[in-house]
């Protein structure tokens, strides 16, 4: 696929466009927290935060609708598992009062009831004593029942057990549809991106769209993850743990719910500070990083200027302004939970306290204060972690509006019902009356009329900006017209699909784009059905099988990341060889020698020429010399052909191509 360096940038311009594009999208990851960086208490993103949380939640939340089923068995786990584990202090609360019920029983004499003890407690004047046994299920004279309390905790044992595995095949069923849907999310957005028009990725730098496929996807699937489980455990823990209170007794119950707004307020005040400082580091972050990356990138040229005392002295600054934003963010964020348990402490003083004299007048037993202790610091834990999912939501919620906005992208116009290929191919282009802008209020193309004969090597020459690379963009259908019509064997290409179009269809490429994999699967890509002897076939009419033997593993050599193992020649050569073994009807290409020396330009125009034999070519060139023998040469300015003709009739000519010429072989004037 190609993008416009013309009218708009590609090549060479695209590839430092990109660069550029994914540093700014870099910095606008780390300055506005949208990259790893997480807040406090396992906060989201700082800094990040939707546009339109409630409409982006209920499209998520739309987006799972194939698991309604799932998601009704984990709301049903999440109920089972939260009141098993909320039955279980007060069940252990149980086996407490059996021990403590068996030692005072012991101590009191046998043979007597419980009235009887307590009305003597009460004639010698202990009425603590009288009350505290008055609340108590006792015989005198018996002990501690240990059959009975070790039948309790094997109960409390069973209950917490049978919780545990209920929270953990909710966890499972939770995982099965976080995955679902997020790889329905990444097949839609794949889709997504292969029926979006060219123009939507001249637009979008190549950094930003691809955080939005990967990052702002992993985002949301983690969010998916660590929110949908806990969120719903949370809400049902602290209704479950609130209701055992308030039955156990309204007045704790009281105490323990007016610490919850107060360490609410203090955990949101800490928090909206942390943030603060966490976006402040991360934007010093951003800066450093693009310092260090400058200073690497251009450490030669450093040196040169003898700069190097200039950028230690800048690095020093910021790293001493990344040291104090770093260093205030973690402590200010570090403050959060040791208030909680500041809070939380005297909370539990206060409730030890009433507790004790509710004991001591009989009204609650020891093993239900023993669990109300219990439930309060239960109640506390899931207020906490809503609190600290919060950020979380907010980031997961604009990861999603990102990826809604990639998925609602204007398409391009779809192929007609029926297409229509042409039954003969020879390779015949005709413009009709084109016209074409990338801008409504900026004409660039504008009724261009032309005819490409089959077998004819036409060059496309002009200055940058003239619109050469758009022209053969239109032939391919990358861009759709505003008038006229393009007719490839006398059918308009809009009556063909973009598959039946672009198959017939061969493009080299200014910047030779290799996959990874060996050098065989990289020429098989123009036909992956080709067999062994039509691959070497089409290596050595292109002279890939000159070097080729010179390489370790040879036509199996593995081919690194962007090619970086071969030479700027022979990864073009390789694509040579790949247009070859597609046997295109038509070739477009597209400054194809402009990153290699002369010599392998010479290898590179032999192959190219062995390609353009019987088949009609679109060349792009800016070096002159690689089309002489061209059959026609379009001279293009501002979108118009202003001249056509062969090399010598445009020389003889004295106009635009001579000029071209002469800027590029006249002798330099003293």
């Amino acid at each position: 696929m190609s993008t416009p360096n013309d009218a708009a940038p590609t090549g060479g311009a695209a590839e430092v466009g990109a660069a550029k594009g994914t540093m700014k999208e870099t910095e606008r990851v780390v300055a506005g927290g949208g990259g790893p960086g997480r807040g406090p208490m396992g906060g989201g993103m700082v800094g990040q935060k939707a546009s339109d949380f409630k409409g982006s939640t209920r499209r998520l939340l739309r987006g799972l609708a194939p698991e309604r089923l799932q998601l009704v068995l984990v709301a049903v786990l999440a109920v089972g598992s939260v009141t098993l584990m909320a039955l279980g202090p007060r069940l252990l609360g149980h086996a407490t009062d059996l021990v403590f019920n068996g030692f005072i029983g012991a101590q009191l004499t046998a043979g007597t009831t419980k009235d009887q003890a307590v009305a003597a407690a009460e004639a010698r004047g202990d009425d603590g004593v009288a009350d505290l046994l008055r609340g108590l299920d006792l015989v005198p004279g018996q002990g501690v029942d240990f059959g009975a309390v070790g039948q309790a905790l094997l109960i409390v044992l069973a209950v917490y057990l049978a919780g545990s595995l209920l929270a953990w095949m909710q966890g499972w069923v939770v995982n099965g549809i976080v995955q679902s849907s997020v790889r329905r999310m990444r097949s839609d957005v794949e889709d997504k991106v292969n029926r979006l028009p060219l123009s939507y990725f001249d637009r979008q730098p190549r950094g930003e769209l691809l955080s939005r496929v990967t990052n702002d996807i992993d985002n949301l699937a983690q969010t998916l993850q660590q929110t949908m489980s806990q969120l719903l455990t949370a809400v049902l823990t602290v209704v479950a743990v609130l209701a055992m209170m308030l039955w156990i007794s309204p007045l704790l119950a009281m105490i323990a719910v007016v610490s919850v707004p107060v360490s609410m307020l203090v955990t949101s005040r800490i928090m909206k500070r942390s943030q603060r400082e966490f976006i402040d580091q991360w934007r010093q972050t951003g800066r450093i990083n693009a310092h260090v990356e400058e200073s690497i990138s251009g450490h030669a040229l450093v040196s040169v200027f003898g700069r190097r005392a200039a950028v230690e002295r800048e690095f020093d600054e910021q790293n001493e302004a990344l040291y104090g934003s770093s260093w205030r963010a973690q402590f200010v964020s570090g403050l959060i939970m040791p208030v909680m348990m500041l809070i939380g402490n005297l909370n539990y003083v206060v409730i030890a306290v009433v507790g004790g004299l509710r004991v001591t007048a009989g009204a609650l037993s020891i093993g239900e204060v023993q669990a109300f202790i219990q439930y309060s610091r239960q109640f506390t834990q899931p207020l906490t972690q809503v609190a600290s999912m919060a950020n979380l939501l907010q980031s997961g919620v604009a990861s999603a509006e990102r990826v809604f906005e990639l998925l609602d992208a204007e398409e391009q116009v779809p192929d007609t019902a029926e297409a229509a290929p042409p039954g003969q191919t020879r390779g015949e282009v005709v413009f009709e009356d084109v016209s074409f802008s990338y801008a409504p209020d900026t004409p660039l193309i504008t009724d261009l009329s032309l005819v490409a004969r089959p077998g004819q090597t036409v060059a496309i020459v002009g200055p940058t900006g003239a619109g050469k690379t758009t022209l053969v963009n239109l032939v391919m259908r990358f861009y759709e017209l505003d008038a006229g019509r393009i007719t490839l064997d006398g059918v308009d290409i809009t009556a063909m699909s973009r598959a039946d179009l672009r198959g017939r269809i061969g493009m080299v490429l200014q910047d030779a784009w290799l996959f990874e994999g060996t050098i065989a699967d990289n020429i098989r890509y123009g036909r992956p059905d080709a067999s062994e002897e039509e691959m070497l076939a089409a290596a050595r009419a292109t002279y890939v099988d000159r070097f080729v033997h010179s390489l370790p593993d040879g036509y199996q050599t593995r081919v690194d990341e962007d090619g970086s193992n071969l030479s700027a020649g022979e990864r073009q050569l390789i694509t040579i060889a790949r247009a070859f073994l597609a046997q295109p009807s038509l070739l477009i290409l597209d400054e194809a020698t402009s990153s290699v020396d002369t010599r392998t330009e010479l290898l590179v125009q032999h192959a190219m020429a062995a390609l353009r034999s019987d088949r009609t070519s679109f060349v792009i060139a800016h070096r002159l010399s690689t089309i002489r023998d061209a059959d026609l040469i379009l001279v293009m300015e501002d979108g118009r052909i202003v001249e056509q003709g062969s090399h010598a009739d445009l020389l003889d000519a004295d106009g635009a191509f001579a000029r071209l010429h002469a800027a590029q072989f006249a002798a330099a004037v003293v």
